[in-house]
């Protein structure tokens, strides 16, 4: 299958990713195959909760928009136009995926097929109906893809080279598993934000989409703050709260009530508004509900400090340093926003 003809059928299903909106579902007359998808999806995006409490219909609507908004012709040509996709005979890649927010293997997925090889996929158990679906789509809309992905829940075997993400405890298992293979293995991640006093109730309000979008559970959520001593939390509370009721999602609220009572009964200092919680703390990793901060009295030090501790960090939002990610577009990547910045289709086009 040549590169023009996979880099249509993304196209086509950006098309039909566009009707699903948070603003309204509609269908088309003009997007290919939509008799036999657009109900179908309509149907998986109304149980997606059922399935997986955490998959509203809100953030899965959210991560269609996403996708529907970067899988363009124009986007994809432009992508893919920095790399040597000739001549690649087909691989068989693993990808390990993770369920932590809908659609969170879907890059990967995405880059192995437009570099011309073939997917054998191991979905977490929290996201196991959306992305079939889409391939299903892809199939329809091009033929020549059926039998480039295969969907398994056994032991992955005949592959060349892998693609893990998981948390670190799995990450030594995927090294054990996968070392002798041309691999890819992404551990935790977290992602912070750096305020300075000055940012604009908008940029604040920005601020709170990359901490509240998904419930904070993707490795783009922002789970921490820097910010300068003597900071006035009071700003920030204020531009939150348009997201107060995320507190009657159960699950969210489950979260809050019982990390609450952890802290308090620690006699840990909490700021707290009824539906996030603040703590001072020097972690990365802050629960569902919480944000950890931390002082800082030096700029160029915390500059200093984040770049040494990279490892662990996704991204940096911020209005003052250098390639941060500007306030309320952490979970708008582009495509060449590879997590943990290792460029995924630089590795599939190396394989030998």
């Amino acid at each position: 299958m040549d590169l023009e003809k996979r880099i249509n059928a993304f196209a086509e299903l950006g098309k039909f990713l566009g009707q699903f909106s948070r603003k309204e579902i509609k269908k088309l007359d003009h997007i290919q195959c939509n008799d036999t998808f657009f109900d179908a999806l309509t149907m998986q995006i109304e149980r997606a909760e059922e399935f997986n409490g955490w998959f509203t219909k809100d953030n899965v609507l959210y991560a269609f928009e996403t996708w529907s908004n970067l899988l363009t012709k124009n986007n994809l040509t432009n992508w893919i136009s920095s790399y040597d996709l000739k001549d690649i005979a087909p691989k068989n890649i693993a990808i390990v995926m993770a369920g932590n927010i809908p659609l969170v293997g879907f890059h990967d997925l995405l880059s192995t097929l437009i570099s011309g090889n073939k997917v054998i996929a191991k979905q977490s158990s929290n996201d196991v109906r959306l992305l079939p679906l889409l391939v299903k789509y892809i199939e329809y809309v091009e033929p020549e893809f059926k039998g480039y992905v295969t969907f398994t829940n056994e032991k992955l075997t005949n592959f060349n080279a892998a693609i893990a993400t998981g948390s670190n405890n799995t990450a030594r298992y995927f090294e054990y598993y996968f070392g002798k293979y041309p691999n890819i293995i992404r551990k935790n991640k977290n992602s912070v934000a750096v305020l300075t006093g000055n940012e604009t109730e908008e940029e604040l309000k920005g601020l709170s989409e990359d901490i509240f979008r998904y419930f904070g559970l993707g490795c783009r959520s922002v789970s921490k703050l820097y910010v300068p001593v003597n900071y006035d939390f009071d700003k920030l509370f204020g531009a939150v709260y348009d997201y107060h009721d995320i507190i009657n999602y159960k699950k969210y609220q489950n979260n809050y009530d019982y990390n609450k009572a952890v802290y308090l009964m620690s006699n840990f200092d909490l700021l707290e508004n009824g539906f996030l919680m603040l703590k001072e703390d020097a972690s990365y990793a802050s629960p569902i509900a919480t944000l950890f901060y931390e002082y800082y009295d030096d700029l160029e030090n915390l500059k200093q400090r984040l770049y040494m501790d990279s490892e662990h960090i996704q991204c940096v939002v911020s209005s003052t340093l250098e390639n941060a990610v500007p306030f309320g577009k952490t979970q708008q990547p582009s495509l060449t926003d590879y997590a943990d910045g290792v460029d995924t289709m630089q590795f599939l086009t190396n394989l030998k």
